[in-house]
């Protein structure tokens, strides 16, 4: 049916193929078959109360997945092009507000400091209603076209500001470039820790649950075979101490970090859905 996908708490860009092929847990990333034969798309989830097939399930195309597995064979990794805006949907309630006379665009919610929608001027409010020349029907569609475009590739926004139409160029980032790796590398040249890390921001205080007295740094990704994943930590994880001494932001985990002399262990107090945790981070060994 090709709908978005209609649950608000778990969406994801884009779009969504909906099927009635039965998808059930561990189905997730297997092929979907039309009645030729043909692979038109990758299963990823299903709508479920109680988490066995109702009748609901959902895969990602193949005209979005194509380009990713292009990547990998060219290139061995994938690269997702990155404004650094947060974006929602053009509403019917909100349209009035914005001077838009269509419930159609990306409308922006946040643009951070020194990225390049910041650089490009992009301000809360603006409405992105075209990217190269095409239309842009909402968030999901705008968010998709981004991310398959290429680190370097500057791109241009057609974008109404104030019931005025603008066209902005930005140059597009690697996503991910800005996050603060604590990888401080071995001799050996290898991943030391293996964390990505972001400062605990309001937004993602909320998304976490966490507590207004917890102080720290949020765990954005964790390196497959690292110091960190062998220590147990996980994306959403906060690390509130670093060998018992307390951390403010990324920065002061990520110095931390690269303050402790080659070969020894580090230890750091994990916050994690509710409760603290010690655990001991072993430098990768050569």
């Amino acid at each position: 049916l090709n709908r978005p996908n209609p649950d608000s708490n778990r969406r994801k860009p884009g779009e969504f193929i909906q099927t009635d092929a039965a998808i059930n847990p561990g189905n997730s990333g297997g092929p979907l078959v039309n009645a030729r034969g043909e692979v038109i798309g990758i299963n990823t989830f299903l709508i479920s109360d109680n988490g066995s097939f109702s009748g609901m399930g959902f895969a990602i195309p193949t005209q979005i997945v194509r380009p990713t597995i292009d990547a990998l064979m060219r290139n061995g990794k994938v690269s997702h092009g990155y404004m650094g805006i947060g974006i929602s949907d053009v509403t019917p309630e909100n349209s009035k507000f914005f001077d838009v006379t269509k419930s159609e665009g990306a409308l922006v919610t946040q643009v951070e400091p020194d990225s390049p929608a910041a650089k490009a001027g992009l301000k809360n409010g603006d409405v992105i209603v075209g990217l190269d020349g095409k239309p842009v029907s909402d968030s999901g569609e705008l968010q998709v076209q981004v991310g398959q475009k290429q680190p370097g590739t500057t791109i241009h926004l057609d974008l109404m500001r104030n019931g005025k139409s603008e066209t902005v160029p930005i140059t597009l980032e690697a996503m991910g470039s800005r996050d603060k790796v604590a990888s401080n590398t071995s001799e050996t040249g290898k991943p030391r820790w293996g964390l990505a890390l972001g400062d605990l921001s309001s937004d993602a205080r909320q998304q976490l649950q966490a507590p207004s007295e917890i102080r720290g740094a949020v765990v954005e990704n964790v390196e497959p075979g690292s110091s960190a994943e062998n220590a147990g930590l996980q994306r959403g994880d906060v690390i509130v101490e670093v060998n018992r001494k307390p951390v403010q932001s990324a920065s002061d985990v990520q110095k931390a970090l690269g303050n402790i002399p080659q070969g020894q262990d580090a230890l750091v107090l994990v916050w994690s859905q509710g409760g603290n945790t010690y655990r001991v981070l072993h430098p990768t060994q050569g």
